[in-house]
């Protein structure tokens, strides 16, 4: 079912919904089916309209959930999150932090297709902005926002690596129940940091934490492979400023031994009117829509060894 509902008394003459019609239904686009009101709240002086926008069927949740066994091939895991890390980079290229990756904000098309969704969290990047503790869902949260430090892109890169390691297990690599609970199963993994490492001002002290030592991934993660849980560990570090980059993890030799290559933007200008123009994300095989109320990264065809 493409549309909610047929809108009534739509009035064109808006100039802002000419703008959104415009660049939603450019002859390369197609990104946007309808436009339907809502309430006019006369007092507010607010329009309120609902966007519709492509159905998808599934989130990788309900795709992990409905995998028969013996689960994902890793093939099929490194596609995905080639996938993921694509859409992941392009919005921190443009400064947007999603802050709440999770299966269940990640849209899995009939045909394989990953697209990155519900971006209610998601904030312009700057180093004034003002930064909230409550985003990301538990499970994925990273130790820096656990511990209520200031934070920025890196904090996607620590949920990418939760979900990269659910891929292989079809659970949840740290299924806390608190925050502090949630710490402590991420050091029984990572390892406890040590003191020096710890961050200063922060209310939960380190001495709240039994001492773990560092434990092989694979120990945890039976499937993966070696360079798949060297570029795992590269996601899942205590310290942000060593956490690696999307941009940098799409060079790892896990992704390039295999011939995945990261996304090529391509700025294709086209005029639905005269006012009006797009830009296509094109990848090695196909293009993928613009990040507004969900970013499409297409399959990506990996070229023979």
């Amino acid at each position: 079912m493409k549309t909610i509902l047929q809108a009534r008394g739509l009035s064109i003459e808006d100039a802002q919904v000419r703008r959104l019609w415009r660049f939603g239904t450019g002859r390369r686009q197609q990104l946007l089916l309808d436009i339907c009101h809502g309430q006019r709240l006369e007092n507010e002086q607010q329009l309120v309209l609902f966007l519709v926008f492509e159905h998808v069927d599934q989130d990788l949740a309900s795709y992990m959930e409905h995998c028969p066994p013996p689960g994902l091939s890793g093939h099929r895991i490194k596609e995905i999150m080639h996938q993921i890390l694509c859409g992941v980079e392009f919005l921190h290229t443009h400064r947007v932090v999603h802050r709440d990756l999770k299966p269940q904000n990640l849209l899995v098309t009939s045909s394989g297709n990953i697209k990155l969704a519900d971006f209610g969290l998601a904030k312009t990047y700057d180093f004034e902005m003002r930064l909230t503790s409550v985003v990301v869902t538990l499970w994925y949260r990273s130790p820096e926002i656990l511990l209520g430090l200031p934070y920025a892109t890196p904090v996607d890169i620590w949920s990418c690596g939760c979900i990269m390691a659910e891929l292989f297990t079809l659970s949840p690599l740290f299924p806390g129940t608190s925050e502090g609970d949630q710490l402590d199963r991420i050091f029984r993994v990572i390892g406890t940091p040590g003191e020096s490492e710890w961050p200063e001002n922060v209310s939960l002290n380190w001495s709240s934490f039994s001492q773990y030592q560092p434990i092989p991934l694979d120990s945890l993660l039976s499937e993966i492979c070696e360079q798949g849980q060297a570029l795992l560990q590269c996601m899942l570090k205590f310290d942000p400023n060593g956490r690696i980059s999307a941009a940098d993890a799409l060079l790892h030799p896990y992704f390039r031994d295999s011939g995945f290559e990261p996304l090529q933007i391509v700025p294709n200008v086209t005029r639905a009117t005269s006012s009006s123009t797009t830009t296509t994300l094109a990848s090695t095989s196909a293009t993928s829509s613009a990040p507004y109320t969900s970013l499409q990264i297409t399959k990506m065809q990996h070229k023979d060894k």
